[in-house]
């Protein structure tokens, strides 16, 4: 008597990775949105960041007028991430916005570069601060996401 050897695998075999493999793609596909959405939004922050030096050269050198042509202080706009904004004041009080392109997570959000007035009694000068409007947990380090909010009653 010859004894059939079998072939290929059996139909529960094959349902059981295939349910692996759904429960597999289930957790990873959020969490590479999210690393594509952080790329995005460190993409965008790195386009603008540069800035922030040419509008200090501008401010040294005594402007007397607000600056609001973003190729003044180094910038092109539109880029593949971002519409730059920019306005870089005679006092010191200036900001550079990007309002980012890209998924869902970040589309139409903000990063902004803002920079204080400077002190004329003192003579300080305005220290720069970065905000955003993304998601807490795709803000860069250095740009924390602005705070929700309050309720109304």
């Amino acid at each position: 008597m010859v004894k059939k050897v079998q072939a290929g695998f059996t139909l529960i075999e094959l349902m059981i990775v295939v349910a692996i493999i759904g429960i597999l793609a289930a957790v990873a596909l959020p969490a590479y949105q999210d690393y594509v959405s952080k790329s995005q939004v460190a993409a965008g922050l790195a386009e603008i960041t540069p800035g922030k030096v040419q509008a200090e050269a501008k401010l040294a050198e005594g402007i007397t007028a607000a600056v609001t042509d973003v190729k003044e202080i180094g910038l092109k706009t539109p880029t593949n991430r971002c519409e730059i904004t920019a306005s870089i004041g005679p006092t010191g009080l200036s900001t550079i916005t990007c309002t980012l392109k890209g998924n869902t997570n970040v589309a139409a959000k903000t990063i902004i570069w803002s920079r204080a007035a400077d002190t004329a009694s003192t003579g300080e000068t305005g220290a720069w601060s970065c905000a955003t409007t993304v998601a807490a947990k795709l803000a860069p380090k250095e740009c924390p996401a602005a705070a929700a909010p309050a309720p109304a009653p």
